[in-house]
């Protein structure tokens, strides 16, 4: 094999920059702005020392929800997300759910609460409760 017309010895080896390159992956979830500033804000009051730990189970009429909860500590199989200084734990079982997700904090008239934009989400049931992938 030659290079630039020169021949390589047989103990070096060529590198193709297009080969050693990685492709960037896209973030596992990303936080907005709101969601943000409420995490932040719950870490420093109420829920200070914990973590939000973000998991999907088996419920409601499509299939599967999204499960939040606090915990102490971050386990073994979790994935830490950090997004705008602000840092969740996303269960290993529901990284494939996730990815591409972007965590949202919406107040309207008559409630407030997080919510997922996720581009895995093929449809929701009629009461929202519930998602399919």
């Amino acid at each position: 094999m030659t290079t630039n017309g020169e021949a390589m010895s047989g103990t070096e080896t060529r590198t193709d920059q297009a080969a050693t390159q990685k492709r960037s992956l896209p973030p596992l979830m990303q936080l907005s702005d709101a969601a943000a500033e409420r995490l932040r804000a719950l870490y420093e009051g109420g829920e200070k020392g914990k973590l939000l730990r973000i998991a999907v189970g088996a419920k409601g009429c499509s299939g599967m929800s999204y499960e939040m909860e606090w915990v102490e500590q971050q386990g073994p199989t979790d994935e830490r997300v950090t997004d705008k200084g602000v840092s969740v734990l996303i269960d290993r079982k529901a990284t494939l759910f996730l990815i591409g997700t972007i965590m949202d904090y919406r107040t309207d008239k008559f409630s407030s609460g997080f919510v997922f934009e996720n581009p895995n989400e093929k449809g929701r049931c009629g009461c929202g409760e519930s998602f399919y992938v």
